[in-house]
């Protein structure tokens, strides 16, 4: 079973007001680049970075200095079309490796449980769905993923889009896999026809959950902590995550 791994880390991370890009800040003491490597190390077979063309030096002068058994290969989006453009930038590689799963996990997705990661390289080991990802249950929610009476997810609500949200819901995690069907034939089809965010102009991947969902099989499973679901877009973010990482 091989495993590629993108990671769409082209923001600049403007919120956190920090002068260094937004995958170089450190969290507790470490990178969020040199936590998202260790985490996925025996997991994935290799990585693609998908980097801000201005963050680009930084990036690779800091991946030199670090010795790694993990390859990762840096793609530049030059434009800031959205999280689904930052994805399929990771098309050529996924053609020439032709890794058996394709996951996708934001840079500032630091706090995942290891047992979560376990969990979906378990589920997407041999035959499995399309799309495989944890979700997590919480309180006022960023995300949130509605599903019918056959529990299959019918929409995404976006806050940063202006939709209205529940009080509770049910959030992705910011950590997905594909089968390398769905990504590299299925993700193309679905981009001719994404619509743009309302607010952020924008073409986002979540919307892609649904529309496997109506084609083949969606598998979620829950998290192991509700704070593993946090990204890390501001100084209160960071300080949370902080401190659940050293607890």
């Amino acid at each position: 079973m091989s495993r590629l791994l993108i990671i769409p880390a082209a923001g600049l991370g403007t919120r956190l007001g920090s002068p260094l890009p937004k995958l170089l800040v450190p969290v507790a003491g470490v990178t969020m680049l040199d936590r998202l490597l260790d985490l996925y190390e025996s997991v994935v077979d290799r990585v693609v970075l998908v980097v801000n063309p201005s963050a680009a030096p930084g990036v690779d002068q800091h991946l030199r200095s670090r010795t790694r058994r993990l390859p990762v290969e840096c793609v530049q989006q030059t434009s800031p079309t959205g999280m689904l453009d930052a994805i399929l930038l990771g098309v050529p590689a996924v053609a020439v490796y032709e890794p058996s799963s394709v996951w996708v996990t934001w840079c500032d997705q630091v706090a995942v449980h290891p047992k979560t990661i376990a969990r979906l390289a378990e589920r997407t080991s041999g035959a499995s769905a399309a799309l495989v990802m944890p979700t997590v249950r919480c309180e006022h929610p960023y995300i949130h993923l509605e599903r019918d009476g056959s529990n299959r997810i019918v929409r995404v609500r976006h806050r940063r889009e202006g939709d209205a949200m529940p009080d509770a819901g049910e959030s992705d995690m910011g950590l997905f896999a594909m089968s390398r069907v769905a990504y590299l034939e299925w993700l193309p089809k679905y981009l001719a026809e994404a619509e743009v965010g309302r607010q952020t102009g924008e073409r986002n991947f979540l919307p892609f959950i649904v529309w496997v969902d109506r084609h083949a099989k969606v598998e979620t499973f829950p998290c192991e902590d509700p704070m593993e679901a946090i990204g890390i877009n501001t100084p209160d973010d960071l300080a949370r995550v902080e401190r659940y990482l050293t607890r």
